[in-house]
Order: C-alpha cells, then structure tokens, then sequence
C-alpha cells in the first residue's frame, strides 16, 4: 500500500447505520428491566449491533492483537530497560509468562501478537512477523521513519484485521510492546493536543523523578527539532511515531473498513486511536474505550477521542490488558440482552417510555 492508496482506503470508511441501533434500542425496550436501567451496557449491544448490522450481536470469537516495535529513543535514558524486553516479553506470549496471557485466557480471547518493528528477529513461529524495519530512529536527532514505512505499517494493521475477518472474528481488542513507546506516545499527545509535554508524560515503566525530567526534555528536544505538522498524521508519525503505533492505527482503521468491534487498550492505543480518527472520522463508530490509563494523558486522550471508559482501575501496564477485561463487559450486556425475559413473557406490565 501506498500513500494514495491508503487515501482510496480511507475514504471508503463509512459510519455504522443508525437505524440498527434504534432497532436494538426497541428491544431493549421490550425487556423485563426497567427503560435504560442497563445504562451503558445498553449503548454498548446498540453499538455493536450497528456495526454487525443485526438485531443479536455476537462477540464469541475474539482476539487481542499486540503491535509491537522498538524505539531508537531509548538510547536517550528514558527507560528502566532496554530493547531485548520488547523480544522477550513477544517471544513469551504465547506461554504463561507474559502479562496478557492469563487476561486472553480468563477473556476466552486469542492473543495475535504481531512484530512490525523489533529491533531484532524473534525465533516464535507463533508470532506474527510483517517487520517493516528493525526499530526506529532516535527521535532526539532523527526521524522515527519514512513517510511510506509509517503508511507500511499502518496497512501492517489493516491486513491483520482482514485477516481476522476472514477467519469469523467478531471483535477485537488492541495492545502494544514497545520499551520507549510512552515516550513517542507523549511526544504525539503533546503535538496532537498542544498540551505542555509536563501535563502528558507519566513515569512509564516506574521511573525516577530525575528519569522522568530526563524524558520530559528528551521529548521536548524532539519536538522542537522536528516540528511535526499536526493535521498531517503521516507527518506525525514519521517524525516521532512508532511502528507498533502506527500498525495500531492500522487495526482501527481496518476494523472501521471491515465492520468489526474494537477495542482500545489504554494511553498508547488511545494516542493511535485518535490518529486513526483524524484519518477518518467515521471510525470512532467502531472504537469501545475499555479503561483509562493511569498515566498522566489518559483521561485527556479519551476526552479529545469524545470516548467513556467502561471502568477505572489505575492500570498502566499495556499489552491489551485492559481492552481484555473489557470483553467481560460485552459478555454482561450480551447475557442480559438475550437471557431477560420479555415484559410478556415475565407476565410484568410493561413501563412506559419518557416522551
């Protein structure tokens, strides 16, 4: 895919229909509870029967993608570790030893972990391999990219959800790996926002007070040096981005196109997502905002997608471990949508809708 290409894709993205929404709102209407007393869970079936087009929505088949990439930043001392964690923790995923692994098993989800840009070769076969390079450049002094390897990547993200269509998924959550990616994350917000890079740059993975002013100037010089457009996300990415956020921006897009569910994970897929919905606007119709990170941008970042999250739990960690649990929300909605009686049925009078 190129970058016209990826303009024709774009714009072949179209809103859910309304109509079936209003159709699952009716109902609802219809069941023994009181009109909306499932409040958001309710949103939640009109939403997803929108997107699937049909009165019973069905999420059984699902998957949790982690994008994963490495980040030449890290050479500036912004992280606790260095990049052979982003390979370990990918090479591991698929067993018990990584975070996401017992969130998939408890979520009945399957997990799709997906190399677009570690700095290295992992050995898994179980790992989806669509490199586009080995790692980024050192934002600091250097472009993250080129323009086309940021259009690579997205159409990376893109092919995994066609992929995932074809194979009868019906949902999907997003995660990412990445040692360095709070950093290119904040970079992005900052930029996107016009926020302070203070007001959006959190610790990461536990870093020192004087670690984090570190960052903080790292992400400044950065952008101060490149000076990315922010109405161009190509330009954007190119500049300070990141594979694994750029092939999640692919996934969100993809999933617009192909008409599936999705779910952002926390503060990085929140940063993707939004990018995703600059391209087109249409996507937020197909976006569930699962949790809202602890770190310090987390509740912005919703704010500007015009997203809730389903809960708050301080969580921080990554790897869709968030979007996971939010797979147990749509199973709560989807049990009380189909397993309520009808006020008929229950033999109960039924309430009367506020006009």
């Amino acid at each position: 895919m190129n970058e016209s290409e990826l303009k024709h894709f774009l714009a072949e993205i179209t809103p859910v229909k309304t109509s079936w929404q209003e159709a699952v709102r009716r109902r609802w209407n219809t069941l023994a509870k009181p009109i909306g007393g499932l409040g958001r869970l309710e949103d939640m079936v009109a939403q997803l029967g929108a997107i699937q087009e049909t009165v019973l929505p069905s999420v059984t088949k699902r998957a949790i993608i982690i994008m994963a990439g490495d980040h030449g930043v890290v050479e500036e001392g912004v992280t606790q570790t260095g990049q052979e964690v982003t390979r370990s923790v990918m090479e591991n995923m698929m067993v018990t030893a990584s975070s996401i692994t017992p969130f998939a098993k408890t979520a009945h989800a399957d997990v799709i972990p997906v190399d677009v840009g570690i700095s290295s070769d992992l050995a898994s076969d179980l790992v989806w391999k669509k490199k586009v390079r080995y790692g980024t450049g050192n934002i600091r002094r250097e472009c993250a990219m080129s323009r086309q390897e940021a259009v690579q990547a997205i159409s990376v993200g893109i092919k995994v959800i066609k992929k995932l269509k074809e194979r009868g998924y019906q949902a999907a959550a997003t995660g990412e790996m990445g040692i360095g990616n709070t950093t290119i994350s904040s970079a992005i917000c900052a930029c996107l926002l016009d926020q302070p890079v203070e007001k959006v740059t959190g610790k990461g993975a536990g870093l020192s007070d004087a670690a984090l002013e570190k960052k903080i100037q790292v992400i400044e010089d950065a952008l101060d040096f490149h000076k990315p457009d922010k109405r161009d996300m190509l330009d954007i990415l190119s500049k300070i981005g990141g594979l694994e956020v750029a092939g999640l921006i692919g996934c969100y897009l993809g999933a617009a196109y192909y008409k599936m569910a999705i779910i952002i994970d926390g503060f990085i897929s929140s940063v993707a997502a939004y990018m995703a919905l600059e391209m087109a606007p249409a996507v937020r119709d197909y976006l569930f905002a699962s949790h809202c990170s602890d770190e310090p941008a987390g509740k912005q970042m919703l704010d500007a997608l015009g997203l809730q999250a389903y809960f708050y739990a301080n969580m921080r960690l990554g790897e869709g471990t968030g979007a996971a649990m939010c797979f147990s929300f749509m199973d709560y909605a989807l049990a009380a949508y189909t397993g309520i009686p009808s006020f008929s049925e229950a033999e109960i009078e039924e309430y009367e809708e506020d006009l």
